[in-house]
């Protein structure tokens, strides 16, 4: 079971990397800007279950057979670059295509494109999967603290599950809340939405280039 020691050490750690700006913390925000509360906790939900497949695949041994599979590693981190990268370009050229339209005093009904397209909680999902962030912290931090020699490990992996979806969860509400907030300014505002959109596109294309050159 983990000491005190471990267990701060272990939360101290997850709280940092989750306030960390991810793919994750920026799709839930924009999607709460721009769709409203009930698609940001929709996205949410996306990515907690995400999370979850994340550290139980982690818990059982995935993390082990892709630490000593480097091509396995390889393709994984390629798949999951290319769609953030692909997520991303899209959401730029829709940010690009409203401003434009928003220049020329046109309605702009492909502001919100990038972002209105498909279910919040299925691309939430695919998201969180494929998130550069959560990968490393699931294969190479949260492992350590799963100790298979305890009687219990079941005990173990539901607490720190239990620590990561709860801080986790906090993040996220707050966030939607913040989207929720901003969501009237974007209504009003189209080059600010455009900009928006184009901005977090830019962004994914960086998170895709940063899980295609991660290492274990």
């Amino acid at each position: 079971m983990l000491g005190i020691t471990d267990l701060t050490t272990y939360l101290i750690g997850t709280i940092i990397v989750i306030m960390l700006p991810g793919p994750n913390a920026m799709y839930v925000l924009s999607v709460a800007a721009q769709r409203g509360k009930r698609a940001g906790f929709a996205a949410a939900g996306g990515v907690v279950s995400g999370d979850f497949i994340l550290m139980t695949l982690a818990a059982t041994g995935a993390a082990g057979l892709l630490q000593a599979n480097p091509a396995l590693f390889a393709v994984v981190k390629y798949i999951g670059g290319g769609y953030l990268a692909w997520l991303g370009i899209n959401m730029l050229k829709s940010g690009i295509v409203a401003w434009r339209r928003t220049r020329r005093g046109e309605a702009s009904p492909a502001a919100a494109s990038a972002l209105s397209g498909g279910h919040p909680y299925r691309k939430a999902l695919l998201i969180s999967l494929m998130n550069p962030k959560a990968i490393l912290f699931f294969v190479s931090f949260f492992v350590q603290f799963v100790d298979p020699a305890y009687p219990h490990p079941a005990v173990t992996f539901v607490a720190l599950g239990a620590i990561v979806q709860g801080c986790s969860i906090a993040n996220l509400s707050m966030l939607i809340l913040l989207g929720d907030k901003l969501a009237a300014a974007f209504r009003r505002r189209r080059k600010l939405t455009a900009a928006l959109g184009g901005s977090v596109g830019a962004v994914f294309v960086g998170f895709g280039a940063k899980l295609a050159a991660a290492s274990l």
